[in-house]
């Protein structure tokens, strides 16, 4: 594989630190300095700063993220989720919810379980409760449920249920650039209140807006199970 993907694999740094590193003749393979994107194997020598490249344990954080922070990892975004968190070794978000949306992301340095998640080809179940600007009948439910043209493509058939006359819930199995506030503007409504609740087996029951824990050992056992790792 690419180094950028090997080191991130390894939950040692960033694709774009790693750049960095080699940009900045820090990294070596097999005793000769490293290139950008150079593809090595797992059996390689390699270095940074003449020390041996050490896996770092692997982090799994549920946060329940405010209004307001955004999903990157870019420190020279204002409001980053990374500053926000201030955790203090390298991780990084699973995926993206919109500076508008609060609730449930899964933070990590495991670059392999986040490429497993985020290959929209798994299916994997993301849940969301949604208010709207006004109510909406039952044809809204049946069209968002059937696929929703938005972005010159057609949306997955999804599961949408009532909440109130203004608030439904939906799972959706794609993660389409603000795909529910597309799909919703469709059908003439605007989005006020958007919270991802769920992420496959991981729920955000019990954490404050803002705070954030660690998985259990059973959830992140749960959730290898479900990606095959």
């Amino acid at each position: 594989m690419r180094i950028n993907k090997f080191f991130s694999n390894m939950g040692y740094c960033s694709r774009k630190e790693t750049n960095r590193l080699i940009e900045e003749n820090r990294v070596t393979v097999n005793g000769k300095l490293c290139i950008p994107g150079q593809w090595v194997e797992e059996t390689d020598v390699i270095l940074v700063d003449n020390k041996p490249l050490v896996s770092k344990n692997k982090v799994y954080i549920l946060l329940n993220k405010p209004v307001g922070i955004t999903c990157t990892a870019a420190k020279e975004i204002e409001s980053n989720i990374v500053s926000y968190m201030g955790y203090p070794e390298y991780i990084f978000p699973v995926g993206r919810l919109d500076k508008e949306s609060q609730g449930l992301i899964l933070m990590t340095n495991d670059g392999e379980l986040a490429n497993k998640i985020l290959n929209s080809d798994n299916e994997h179940e993301k849940e969301y409760i949604v208010t709207l600007n006004k109510s909406f009948d039952d044809r809204f439910i049946e069209g968002m449920s059937s696929g929703v043209e938005i972005l010159k493509i057609k949306t997955r058939p999804c599961k949408v249920m009532r909440e109130s006359d203004d608030t439904f819930r939906i799972i959706l199995t794609q993660g389409l650039n603000r795909q529910i506030r597309r799909m919703s503007k469709a059908f003439g409504y605007n989005v006020k209140i958007l919270e991802r609740v769920r992420i496959m087996n991981l729920k955000i029951d019990g954490i404050e807006i803002g705070k954030w824990r660690y998985l259990t050992q059973i959830e992140e056992n749960e959730l290898k199970k479900e990606l095959s790792l």
